[in-house]
Protein backbone atom coordinates (compact mmCIF):
# COMPACT_ATOMS: atom_id res chain seq x y z
CA UNK A 1 0.00 0.00 0.00
CA UNK A 2 1.66 3.48 -0.84
CA UNK A 3 0.14 6.10 1.29
CA UNK A 4 0.64 9.94 0.24
CA UNK A 5 0.56 11.83 3.97
CA UNK A 6 0.62 15.16 1.77
CA UNK A 7 -2.86 14.24 0.30
CA UNK A 8 -5.12 13.76 3.00
CA UNK A 9 -7.56 15.88 4.12
CA UNK A 10 -8.81 14.62 7.73
CA UNK A 11 -9.50 17.22 10.19
CA UNK A 12 -7.98 15.20 12.93
CA UNK A 13 -6.22 18.40 14.61
CA UNK A 14 -9.84 20.76 13.95
CA UNK A 15 -9.99 23.65 16.97
CA UNK A 16 -6.38 22.67 18.11
CA UNK A 17 -3.94 25.62 18.26
CA UNK A 18 -0.44 25.02 17.17
CA UNK A 19 2.02 27.28 18.77
CA UNK A 20 4.87 27.49 16.18
CA UNK A 21 8.02 29.81 15.92
CA UNK A 22 10.03 29.97 12.82
CA UNK A 23 6.70 29.81 10.59
CA UNK A 24 7.42 32.45 8.14
CA UNK A 25 9.11 30.14 5.64
CA UNK A 26 10.88 27.01 4.75
CA UNK A 27 9.83 24.00 7.53
CA UNK A 28 7.90 26.23 9.81
CA UNK A 29 5.80 27.16 6.91
CA UNK A 30 5.22 23.85 5.90
CA UNK A 31 4.26 22.42 8.95
CA UNK A 32 1.72 25.92 9.32
CA UNK A 33 0.59 24.36 6.38
CA UNK A 34 0.03 20.89 6.74
CA UNK A 35 -1.78 20.93 10.32
CA UNK A 36 -4.03 23.72 8.88
CA UNK A 37 -5.03 20.80 6.46
CA UNK A 38 -5.69 18.79 9.16
CA UNK A 39 -8.07 21.54 10.88
CA UNK A 40 -5.81 23.18 13.32
CA UNK A 41 -5.20 26.98 14.40
CA UNK A 42 -1.87 28.27 13.83
CA UNK A 43 -0.27 30.90 15.68
CA UNK A 44 3.02 31.58 13.54
CA UNK A 45 5.26 33.53 15.53
CA UNK A 46 8.60 35.09 13.86
CA UNK A 47 10.61 38.34 13.35
CA UNK A 48 10.03 38.26 9.80
CA UNK A 49 6.82 40.37 9.42
CA UNK A 50 8.51 42.87 6.13
CA UNK A 51 10.51 40.79 3.52
CA UNK A 52 14.21 39.77 4.02
CA UNK A 53 16.16 41.00 1.66
CA UNK A 54 17.44 37.87 0.39
CA UNK A 55 15.23 35.12 1.91
CA UNK A 56 11.68 34.71 0.81
CA UNK A 57 8.29 34.66 3.20
CA UNK A 58 6.74 36.68 5.96
CA UNK A 59 4.53 35.29 9.11
CA UNK A 60 2.01 36.91 6.36
CA UNK A 61 2.18 35.02 3.01
CA UNK A 62 2.09 32.01 5.84
CA UNK A 63 -1.11 33.18 7.54
CA UNK A 64 -2.37 33.23 4.00
CA UNK A 65 -1.19 29.61 3.09
CA UNK A 66 -2.96 28.77 6.86
CA UNK A 67 -5.93 30.01 5.57
CA UNK A 68 -6.29 29.07 1.76
CA UNK A 69 -5.45 25.31 3.58
CA UNK A 70 -8.42 25.74 5.70
CA UNK A 71 -6.80 26.45 9.20
CA UNK A 72 -6.63 29.69 10.93
CA UNK A 73 -4.39 31.85 11.46
CA UNK A 74 -2.90 34.27 13.87
CA UNK A 75 0.66 35.91 12.87
CA UNK A 76 2.89 37.75 15.55
CA UNK A 77 6.14 40.03 15.04
CA UNK A 78 8.05 37.95 17.85
CA UNK A 79 11.94 37.58 18.88
CA UNK A 80 12.44 34.11 20.45
CA UNK A 81 15.07 36.20 22.39
CA UNK A 82 12.88 38.06 24.53
CA UNK A 83 10.82 36.55 27.50
CA UNK A 84 8.21 39.37 27.00
CA UNK A 85 7.49 38.91 23.50
CA UNK A 86 7.21 35.51 23.75
CA UNK A 87 4.20 36.08 27.02
CA UNK A 88 2.03 38.02 25.07
CA UNK A 89 2.17 36.49 22.11
CA UNK A 90 1.00 33.23 24.02
CA UNK A 91 -1.27 35.76 26.45
CA UNK A 92 -2.49 36.74 22.15
CA UNK A 93 -2.73 33.24 21.04
CA UNK A 94 -5.23 32.30 23.97
CA UNK A 95 -7.20 35.07 24.01
CA UNK A 96 -7.83 34.73 20.58
CA UNK A 97 -8.41 30.65 19.94
CA UNK A 98 -8.92 29.91 24.03
CA UNK A 99 -5.94 27.60 24.80
CA UNK A 100 -2.39 25.97 23.09
CA UNK A 101 -2.48 22.19 22.38
CA UNK A 102 0.33 21.73 20.64
CA UNK A 103 3.85 23.53 21.06
CA UNK A 104 6.72 23.48 17.86
CA UNK A 105 9.74 24.75 18.79
CA UNK A 106 11.63 25.17 14.73
CA UNK A 107 13.02 28.69 15.19
CA UNK A 108 17.02 27.95 15.37
CA UNK A 109 20.30 29.65 14.42
CA UNK A 110 22.90 28.24 11.87
CA UNK A 111 26.50 28.34 12.61
CA UNK A 112 28.50 25.03 11.16
CA UNK A 113 31.91 26.28 12.25
CA UNK A 114 34.42 24.98 14.69
CA UNK A 115 34.88 27.08 17.90
CA UNK A 116 37.99 28.84 16.97
CA UNK A 117 36.11 30.70 14.12
CA UNK A 118 33.15 30.98 16.46
CA UNK A 119 32.48 35.07 18.17
CA UNK A 120 31.15 35.52 21.60
CA UNK A 121 28.42 37.16 19.42
CA UNK A 122 27.41 34.43 17.49
CA UNK A 123 27.80 32.12 20.48
CA UNK A 124 25.14 34.04 22.07
CA UNK A 125 23.01 34.20 18.83
CA UNK A 126 23.13 30.36 18.67
CA UNK A 127 21.93 30.10 22.06
CA UNK A 128 19.56 32.64 22.63
CA UNK A 129 17.34 31.35 19.69
CA UNK A 130 18.24 27.30 19.58
CA UNK A 131 18.56 26.82 23.73
CA UNK A 132 16.78 29.86 25.67
CA UNK A 133 14.03 30.27 23.21
CA UNK A 134 13.30 26.46 23.21
CA UNK A 135 12.63 26.94 27.19
CA UNK A 136 10.97 29.90 27.30
CA UNK A 137 8.41 29.32 24.42
CA UNK A 138 7.70 26.18 26.26
CA UNK A 139 7.38 26.94 29.90
CA UNK A 140 5.34 29.87 28.12
CA UNK A 141 3.17 27.52 26.52
CA UNK A 142 3.08 24.28 29.74
CA UNK A 143 0.21 25.56 31.58
CA UNK A 144 -1.91 25.60 28.86
CA UNK A 145 -1.21 22.10 27.06
CA UNK A 146 -1.91 21.28 31.25
CA UNK A 147 -5.07 21.70 30.14
CA UNK A 148 -5.34 19.66 26.69
CA UNK A 149 -6.62 17.29 26.23
CA UNK A 150 -3.74 15.87 23.93
CA UNK A 151 -0.92 17.72 24.48
CA UNK A 152 2.30 17.91 22.73
CA UNK A 153 5.57 19.78 22.55
CA UNK A 154 7.62 19.24 19.46
CA UNK A 155 11.21 20.27 19.00
CA UNK A 156 13.03 20.44 15.97
CA UNK A 157 16.27 19.47 17.20
CA UNK A 158 18.68 16.07 16.44
CA UNK A 159 18.52 12.82 18.45
CA UNK A 160 21.22 12.11 20.87
CA UNK A 161 24.02 10.42 19.24
CA UNK A 162 26.85 11.04 21.63
CA UNK A 163 29.98 10.56 18.88
CA UNK A 164 32.74 12.97 18.77
CA UNK A 165 32.30 13.07 15.43
CA UNK A 166 29.20 15.21 15.89
CA UNK A 167 31.29 17.94 18.20
CA UNK A 168 34.74 17.82 16.51
CA UNK A 169 33.81 20.71 14.08
CA UNK A 170 30.94 22.17 14.86
CA UNK A 171 30.72 22.06 18.53
CA UNK A 172 28.69 25.40 19.57
CA UNK A 173 25.78 24.71 16.79
CA UNK A 174 26.02 21.09 17.87
CA UNK A 175 25.78 21.89 21.73
CA UNK A 176 22.99 24.24 21.28
CA UNK A 177 20.99 21.87 19.36
CA UNK A 178 21.99 19.24 21.39
CA UNK A 179 20.37 21.46 24.52
CA UNK A 180 16.68 21.03 22.70
CA UNK A 181 17.16 17.33 22.78
CA UNK A 182 18.00 17.05 26.09
CA UNK A 183 15.41 19.41 27.01
CA UNK A 184 13.07 16.91 25.01
CA UNK A 185 14.25 13.79 27.06
CA UNK A 186 13.76 15.83 30.61
CA UNK A 187 10.60 17.37 29.47
CA UNK A 188 9.03 13.92 28.46
CA UNK A 189 9.05 12.68 32.06
CA UNK A 190 8.87 15.77 33.78
CA UNK A 191 5.24 16.85 32.15
CA UNK A 192 4.29 12.59 31.86
CA UNK A 193 2.19 13.78 35.00
CA UNK A 194 0.43 16.83 32.74
CA UNK A 195 -0.21 14.39 30.07
CA UNK A 196 1.98 16.36 27.71
CA UNK A 197 3.93 14.72 25.25
CA UNK A 198 7.65 15.80 24.44
CA UNK A 199 9.22 14.71 21.03
CA UNK A 200 11.89 15.66 18.71
CA UNK A 201 12.18 15.62 14.18
CA UNK A 202 15.17 15.52 12.53
CA UNK A 203 15.45 14.78 8.42
CA UNK A 204 16.98 12.23 7.36
CA UNK A 205 18.56 14.04 4.45
CA UNK A 206 18.79 18.04 3.52
CA UNK A 207 15.67 19.55 3.04
CA UNK A 208 15.27 22.18 0.43
CA UNK A 209 14.58 25.61 2.34
CA UNK A 210 15.80 29.00 1.60
CA UNK A 211 18.43 29.15 4.01
CA UNK A 212 19.42 25.48 3.22
CA UNK A 213 20.09 26.60 -0.62
CA UNK A 214 21.56 29.59 0.84
CA UNK A 215 24.26 27.53 2.73
CA UNK A 216 25.01 24.74 0.70
CA UNK A 217 24.31 26.48 -3.03
CA UNK A 218 21.88 25.50 -5.56
CA UNK A 219 23.82 22.57 -6.60
CA UNK A 220 22.40 20.52 -3.81
CA UNK A 221 18.31 20.98 -4.97
CA UNK A 222 18.54 17.79 -6.55
CA UNK A 223 20.11 15.90 -3.59
CA UNK A 224 17.31 17.41 -1.34
CA UNK A 225 13.83 16.47 -0.22
CA UNK A 226 10.86 19.11 -0.06
CA UNK A 227 10.07 20.08 3.59
CA UNK A 228 6.82 18.60 3.09
CA UNK A 229 8.17 15.27 4.68
CA UNK A 230 9.03 17.10 7.62
CA UNK A 231 5.57 18.64 7.66
CA UNK A 232 3.89 14.90 7.37
CA UNK A 233 5.95 13.92 9.75
CA UNK A 234 5.34 16.53 12.46
CA UNK A 235 1.78 15.82 11.61
CA UNK A 236 2.13 12.19 12.82
CA UNK A 237 4.03 12.82 15.58
CA UNK A 238 1.38 15.59 16.93
CA UNK A 239 -1.72 13.74 16.32
CA UNK A 240 -0.74 10.73 18.51
CA UNK A 241 -1.99 9.85 22.16
CA UNK A 242 0.50 12.31 24.66
CA UNK A 243 -0.05 9.50 26.89
CA UNK A 244 1.86 6.91 24.68
CA UNK A 245 3.98 8.80 22.48
CA UNK A 246 6.93 10.83 23.89
CA UNK A 247 10.72 10.83 24.66
CA UNK A 248 11.30 9.46 21.50
CA UNK A 249 13.75 11.16 18.49
CA UNK A 250 12.24 11.22 15.24
CA UNK A 251 13.84 10.65 11.98
CA UNK A 252 11.21 11.95 9.29
CA UNK A 253 11.54 8.95 6.67
CA UNK A 254 11.85 6.49 9.47
CA UNK A 255 8.90 7.46 11.50
CA UNK A 256 6.53 8.15 8.20
CA UNK A 257 7.71 4.23 7.36
CA UNK A 258 6.44 3.10 10.77
CA UNK A 259 3.57 4.84 9.40
CA UNK A 260 2.96 2.96 6.37
CA UNK A 261 4.49 5.33 3.95
CA UNK A 262 6.60 3.42 0.84
CA UNK A 263 6.84 6.10 -1.97
CA UNK A 264 9.38 8.57 -0.63
CA UNK A 265 10.02 9.44 -4.38
CA UNK A 266 7.09 11.73 -3.69
CA UNK A 267 8.98 14.16 -1.13
CA UNK A 268 12.29 14.17 -3.05
CA UNK A 269 12.86 17.79 -5.13
CA UNK A 270 14.28 15.30 -7.89
CA UNK A 271 12.89 12.11 -8.18
CA UNK A 272 15.54 9.67 -8.68
CA UNK A 273 18.34 11.74 -7.32
CA UNK A 274 20.78 10.18 -4.84
CA UNK A 275 19.89 12.00 -1.59
CA UNK A 276 22.56 13.40 0.46
CA UNK A 277 22.30 12.43 4.62
CA UNK A 278 22.03 15.36 6.94
CA UNK A 279 24.60 15.78 9.85
CA UNK A 280 23.48 14.19 12.99
CA UNK A 281 21.78 11.14 11.73
CA UNK A 282 22.88 7.56 13.61
CA UNK A 283 24.87 4.90 11.68
CA UNK A 284 21.91 2.31 13.54
CA UNK A 285 19.12 4.13 12.01
CA UNK A 286 18.87 2.78 8.96
CA UNK A 287 16.88 4.51 5.75
CA UNK A 288 13.33 2.60 4.48
CA UNK A 289 13.89 0.16 1.78
CA UNK A 290 14.36 1.91 -1.70
CA UNK A 291 15.98 4.99 -0.44
CA UNK A 292 18.95 5.99 -2.74
CA UNK A 293 21.55 7.53 0.09
CA UNK A 294 25.26 9.39 -1.29
CA UNK A 295 27.74 8.38 0.62
CA UNK A 296 28.70 11.79 1.38
CA UNK A 297 26.60 13.95 4.17
CA UNK A 298 24.97 17.05 4.11
CA UNK A 299 27.99 19.84 5.89
CA UNK A 300 30.40 16.65 5.58
CA UNK A 301 33.64 18.49 6.77
CA UNK A 302 36.02 15.40 7.26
Amino acid sequence: MVINMSSKTNKSLQDKTVFLTGGSRGIGQAIAKRLAEAGANIVICSKSSDPHPTLPGTIHETAKIVQDAGGKALPIVVDVRDDENIQSAVAQAVNEFGGIDICINNAGAFWMQPTAETSTKRHDLLFSINERATFLVTKACHPYLKKSDNGHVLNLSPPLDLKPVWFQHTSPYSVSKYAMSLYALGWSKEFAEDGIAVNTLWPRVGVETPAAIVHGGDDLRSEFRKPSIMADAAFAIVSKDASTFTGNFCIDDSLLADEGVTDFEQYSVVPGSKLVPDYYIPDDVPAPPGVKLSKFRLYDID
